[in-house]
């Protein structure tokens, strides 16, 4: 008996031990998913990245719900995670937030987006702003670049043609950037494709590649919207921008751009030449207030006097107003047109005879 006393004695010794040991294990497993728990929600509530300043366009579609628009920001990699964003908006009472398109950065924290979201615009002010003119060339756009980067103008139109920088762009734009580009007659890969706009920056010194990325984003955005009617017209990209540049080189502020486009298209169908003067300089590779008759010579296939078409590429980057007008030409029959001098009123005719009057009329005459 006594034996058997001291084994149960034994026995729930042992069974304490073990109870006692389950229950530190159970209180320790707990205490860790919390502790896992707690760094999660944590890293979820801060900025993806707080360096990355690079703006992502996001639509948020009319009659979004806030876990509608967690999902998107997360699957934008805006946030990190959705339902966090959910509760967190939720708990901060921030509401009524605007359908609409937003360019937000992985450095944003949940309250600044949310702040954006629900007023329509960035919290944040932009360090910088970079105007691209409409109808610039790499050359000058460089110029403007190196005004906000450490980088001269020279170093960075090499950059900007160098083979492997141009190959990486392809890969991150292949819809824009096709073999097109490649044509060894081509002077500039990316010429034309840098899409004039004004660019806000939220870092003091951007590096070159985020600044090239905004434009060609631009570029591919604006070109999306009219991809049905370049399937219609069976007009590759390439083809688009580069009439958009020369009707963006020609085109006055009082112009029709439309009816210069249908000059275009006019002078093609019946086999002639271009006849516009921008390829002309642009093979020249220098500015001139007047194209003489020996620059008419010029031996380049960029020279559209000499050679028929389009030229090997774009001249000049284009604005969206010259892309829909090389998209959609006036109905007309004119195959000549002038821009008057001193004004830049741009007369049309469809015959030499009546354009060679209205040069004698408003050049000649005004000139002298």
């Amino acid at each position: 008996m006594r034996n058997n006393l001291i084994e149960r004695r034994n026995e729930a010794r042992i069974i304490r031990r073990i109870v006692a040991i389950i229950t530190l294990i159970a209180l320790l497993a707990v205490g860790g998913v919390g502790f896992i728990g707690y760094n999660y929600v944590k890293s979820a509530l801060e900025p993806v990245d707080p360096n990355n300043n690079k703006q992502v366009a996001v639509e948020i579609p009319i009659g979004s719900s806030t876990t509608s628009i967690g999902k998107l920001l997360q699957k934008e990699g805006i946030i990190k995670n959705g339902t966090i964003f959910k509760y967190y908006v939720k708990f901060k009472n921030f509401s009524g937030f605007q359908a609409g398109n937003y360019k937000l950065t992985q450095s944003m924290t949940l309250d600044e987006i949310a702040e954006t979201l629900k007023t329509g615009k960035l919290v944040r002010e932009a360090l910088f702003k970079m105007t691209i003119p409409e109808g610039l060339q790499i050359n000058q756009i460089a110029i403007i670049i190196a005004k906000h980067i450490d980088m001269s103008p020279e170093e960075i139109a090499k950059k900007l043609d160098d083979p492997e920088t141009i190959k990486k762009l392809m890969k991150q734009y292949p819809e824009i950037l096709t073999d097109d580009i490649l044509n060894k007659n081509i002077k500039h890969p990316l010429e034309g494709y840098l899409f004039p706009a004004t660019y806000s920056f939220y870092e003091e010194k951007p590096s070159l590649e985020s600044i090239v990325d905004e434009m060609l984003s631009q570029t591919q955005k604006i070109v999306k919207n009219y991809s049905s009617t370049m399937e219609e017209k069976k007009m590759s990209v390439h083809e688009l921008l580069t009439m958009a540049s020369l009707i963006e080189k020609e085109a006055t502020e009082k112009a029709d751009r439309h009816n210069i486009s249908s000059v275009f298209y006019n002078r093609m169908d019946q086999g002639m030449p271009l006849q516009t003067d921008p390829t002309v300089l642009y093979a020249l590779g220098k500015h001139k207030d007047r194209t003489l008759l020996e620059d008419l010579k010029v031996e380049s296939l960029y020279n559209t006097y000499i050679h028929e078409g389009l030229p090997p590429g774009p001249i000049a980057n284009a604005g969206e107003t010259s892309i829909e007008a090389a998209l959609n030409p006036a109905d007309t029959e004119y195959l000549y047109f002038l821009a008057e001098y001193g004004t830049g009123e741009v007369h049309y005719s469809k015959t030499l005879q009546e354009h060679n009057a209205l040069k004698e009329k408003y050049i000649t005459n005004k000139r002298d």
